[in-house]
């Protein structure tokens, strides 16, 4: 990845485009790279990631079932926010991954995450308090999904207070994974008729 779309490929060792299963059905998006990612270039390697790995764990998934990735591939100096014109010049990207993934849930990790994703599915976005935890069947590129915001592990990290929000959100990831897999079966052969 030698792209130069925008100013931080000045700043980055290597761009972190993503990892994970290509036909994942859980894609997670972040906002940004951290001095870790940036020197492995791997998402979500830091005490962030550490703690998502932690929170993927206790609802029973791997980091290898899910894909992870950033809106934007580069790290900001000094783990700055993106800025709007850094996200609008990165974000083909992240669109390209949907479409190829084809992921059945996106959950967007932190605010810039989820106020690009939300615009692209017509959504407003008012606030992470607002609409964490909550899921919306939306429509992102052409595909499908299920889009669920929450807060970034390293706002829960800084914030201690926000991770029980954050894991109460992840029992929510979890109840809404069971029921995409769960088949509705009549109880009885007489349901059969009341449906018909």
């Amino acid at each position: 990845m030698n792209c130069k779309k925008c100013e931080l490929y000045k700043y980055r060792k290597n761009p972190v485009p993503g990892e994970g299963r290509r036909d994942a059905e859980i894609m997670f998006v972040g906002e940004a790279p951290g001095a870790r990612e940036d020197e492995t270039g791997r998402p979500f390697v830091g005490a962030a990631g550490k703690l998502l790995t932690e929170l993927l764990e206790k609802i029973g998934l791997k980091r290898e079932d899910v894909y992870i990735t950033n809106v934007v591939k580069c790290r900001p100096p000094n783990n700055r926010d993106p800025t709007e014109e850094e996200i609008r010049a990165c974000s083909p990207y992240l669109m390209k991954q949907i479409q190829l993934i084809k992921p059945k849930i996106i959950v967007a990790l932190g605010r810039h995450a989820g106020k690009f994703l939300f615009e692209q599915a017509g959504l407003k976005w008012r606030s992470m308090k607002a609409v964490h935890g909550r899921v919306f069947d939306v429509m992102i590129n052409g595909i499908k999904v299920k889009l669920m915001a929450t807060y970034h592990p390293a706002a829960a990290l800084y914030y201690p207070k926000l991770r029980p929000a954050l894991e109460k959100d992840f029992d929510v990831l979890k109840k809404t994974i069971h029921s995409m897999h769960e088949v509705k079966k009549p109880k009885t052969i007489l349901d059969y008729f009341d449906k018909a």
